[in-house]
């Protein structure tokens, strides 16, 4: 198989767009100049020449003409962002810090106070907090509004600036205030900043079936996955009866973990396809034959996934669907079927530049459609919950650049997991797949005949 030590698969809480708050605004002495008629087809070379050099001369009249001196390398900056941002919602510029800390992210530690962000209309939205951070254990939840740090509002700033005041040093502490609905007063949390050290795989024994929570694909979900069916045999003296992996609101990361992650459970065929522009985007990720598909093979499998699984996590429970190692239980997962290359620039950071779709084995884009559960199960959500704890996913997201092959989404898919397990409907529902006081004809899947 052919891997690219720098692609990452854009995780769904890396998303945010950028907008301009104005119209421009023509002197009283100026006569406007005639509205240019749209071009039509593919441009020449000269006529992109053209439009850099329209780049440079509004470059030099900001830098002569700007009512104070402006900082050209911010303004570079802005503009290679803004040009990146305009193709899709995943591709953007990194300055080195966020490319720093996008690197401690894939590696699993970072420091911080453990949550995954977007922006939302203009405001940073709680996508969940990670598993046994500063954040989970303050009691921080999916979908809060977070409105000020340490006093400060933060409406107005960058995904990356509300990010960089939330990471700094280990030990300080920060008062994040968050807006949740269904609260009528805004709730204010003091967090200590601690290692962000992402436990990516959890293991509970439910009675003799092992339940698997991967919270993310960083470079520790495939060790985590096989040092939690080591622990599952230890805990039991034998191979479990069923294993149940929790995909839910898993956002993503790398696409090698999610091959590994899948070939755990597959013996052999196509793990993921991706097909770009150029042909060395477009590639085969083939499962191999090995000891640990031996141990696995007979267990039976049930994948949990909702509207918060994306990426990395889809091409997982589509890879495990296609091939009917797995039954895939609960709602609609997000649709993030494109794959983002890293492209370092040097000392200037990076860029992060969408280059191909990825298709599962049976060759279905997740592209705004997303994996379609062979049994859908859903949660009691409370009251409080209600009306904020459904997502469209990829679909909704302005600039998604589409081309998918199978139907996109357009009602919302479920995020909420109850803190309970036992008041989990769909983890419950799995176990009783497994147990055998569940039935159903997509359990176990049937291989076509």
């Amino acid at each position: 198989m052919r891997l690219t030590p720098l692609r990452i698969v854009a995780s769904m809480a890396a998303v945010f767009t950028l907008g301009l708050a104005c119209a421009p605004l023509i002197a009283q002495d100026q006569t406007p100049q005639d509205t240019p008629a749209e071009v039509a087809g593919p441009r020449t070379s000269d006529e992109v020449y053209s439009d850099l050099d329209l780049f440079g001369e509004v470059f030099d009249r900001i830098r002569a003409e700007y009512v104070e001196a402006p900082d050209e390398r911010k303004l570079i900056h802005a503009a290679l962002q803004g040009m990146l941002t305009s193709l899709d919602p995943h591709s953007g510029y990194m300055e080195p810090v966020e490319y720093s800390d996008v690197q401690e992210d894939t590696s699993g530690q970072f420091g911080g106070l453990g949550i995954e962000v977007q922006m939302e209309d203009g405001v940073i939205k709680v996508v969940t907090p990670i598993d046994d951070t500063p954040a989970a254990k303050a009691g921080i939840l999916a979908g809060d509004y977070i409105v000020e740090l340490d006093g400060t509002q933060i409406q107005g700033l960058t995904l990356d600036q509300a990010v960089e005041k939330m990471r700094g040093q280990i030990g300080t502490k920060i008062k994040v205030t968050v807006v949740r609905e269904g609260v009528s007063e805004p709730l204010t949390f003091e967090l200590t900043r601690d290692i962000i050290a992402t436990r990516a795989a959890r293991l509970t024994m439910q009675d003799d079936v092992a339940v698997i929570r991967l919270a993310r694909f960083s470079e520790q979900a495939f060790p985590g996955i096989q040092k939690a069916i080591d622990d599952a045999y230890k805990q039991l003296g034998k191979a479990p009866k069923g294993i149940v992996l929790d995909l839910r609101n898993n956002p993503g990361g790398l696409v090698d973990q999610a091959v590994f992650v899948s070939d755990a459970f597959l013996k052999q065929g196509a793990v993921v396809l991706t097909r770009g522009r150029i042909e060395q985007e477009s590639a085969r990720y083939d499962a191999k034959p090995d000891a640990l598909d031996e141990k696995l093979a007979q267990i039976p499998m049930v994948v949990l996934v909702n509207g918060g699984s994306a990426s990395a996590a889809e091409i997982v429970a589509g890879a495990l669907q296609d091939h009917k190692r797995a039954t895939v239980v609960g709602t609609r997962s997000f649709g993030k079927g494109s794959v983002q290359s890293i492209i370092p620039l040097g000392p200037d950071g990076a860029m992060r530049l969408t280059t191909a779709r990825y298709y599962t084995p049976n060759n279905r884009s997740i592209q705004a459609a997303g994996i379609q559960p062979d049994i859908v199960i859903t949660q009691d959500v409370p009251d409080e919950f209600k009306g904020r704890d459904e997502i469209i996913g990829e679909a909704a997201l302005p600039g998604e650049i589409g081309g998918g092959t199978e139907e996109r989404a357009t009602v919302g898919s479920s995020v909420y997991v109850p803190a309970e397990a036992d008041k989990d409907n769909q983890l419950q529902y799995a176990i009783k797949l497994i147990q055998g006081t569940e039935t159903n004809e997509a359990f176990p899947p049937k291989a076509a005949g």
